[in-house]
């Protein structure tokens, strides 16, 4: 499976644009023969303006008719990033998932907002996580900030994932953090990692890039500076069964000492 990472400059606020350049980069990846692609946290606001609120797209309606569009047009998996989505008058920061035919097979909120940020005081969390299949193998994504929480990334590796998606708005004082932390999710997890992240100044914010396509052995397959890009790479998801079994944590776990707590239904 061929895996694009779109890693694209989001103009703050301007909505229209930002689908307008989004519908043709992922036009491009499709053209470069990508199987599935990958968007970037928030972009069809930016992370995130003052009046965001009314930005956002009302039940992801004009998202969810976007990407499934493109995915039939083009015959591609989207992974969406995350878009600003109002649902029953409260903000959320959304990750809607379709298939090749169009179909949502996925959805998410950002479970850990960023109180650096103040993320929290405008957003509402999620509270589930988003394992789901695209081409008969489970995946999963998470949100930016997610990432820092190793247990919460565990979880989707317990229920089979062998990728994690993770879209961000990163910006640059931490870029050595966010290049480290994904490597070391895929390492830890033994599963593929598609780390997108947005670039250029944004806002107040300058986004620092630095997306990679990272295998289960903490390899990077491919990775961006701090330009726009569409990264590639043919994914084959037969080695992560061939680390799983050569090197057993999943096995060697010590859940006598330790307990993962699940909501019924994550």
């Amino acid at each position: 499976m061929k895996i694009s990472a779109i890693q694209a400059h989001i103009e703050f606020g301007n909505v229209d644009a930002n689908y307008g350049h989004i519908e043709a980069m992922i036009g491009q990846a499709a053209h470069e023969g990508a199987n599935l692609v990958v968007l970037s946290e928030l972009w069809n606001t930016a992370f995130y303006p003052t009046n965001v609120y009314e930005l956002a797209d009302e039940e992801g309606m004009r998202t969810k008719a976007f990407l499934s569009d493109l995915a039939q047009k083009y015959q591609i998996h989207i992974v969406g990033g995350s878009v600003a989505n109002k649902r029953q008058g409260k903000l959320y920061n959304t990750t809607f998932v379709v298939d090749k035919m169009g179909k949502l097979v996925g959805e998410y909120d950002k479970v850990h907002l960023f109180t650096p940020g103040k993320e929290d005081t405008v957003f509402t969390p999620g509270n589930h996580l988003n394992v789901f299949e695209l081409g008969g193998v489970k995946m999963a994504s998470i949100i930016c900030y997610d990432v820092r929480f190793s247990e919460w990334v565990r979880l989707a590796a317990l229920k089979g994932a062998q990728i994690l998606f993770v879209p961000a708005a990163w910006p640059y004082p931490r870029l050595e953090h966010w290049k480290v932390l994904c490597q070391a999710r895929a390492i830890e997890n033994q599963l593929f990692v598609v780390s997108v992240n947005g670039c250029g100044k944004t806002g107040k914010l300058n986004f620092c890039g630095g997306s990679q396509i990272i295998n289960p052995w903490g390899t990077v397959l491919d990775s961006a500076g701090d330009d726009e890009k569409i990264l590639s790479s043919s994914v084959d998801f037969s080695i992560v069964q061939e680390i799983r079994d050569s090197i057993n944590v999943f096995r060697d776990r010590r859940t006598d000492l330790y307990e993962l707590i699940e909501r019924r239904g994550d």
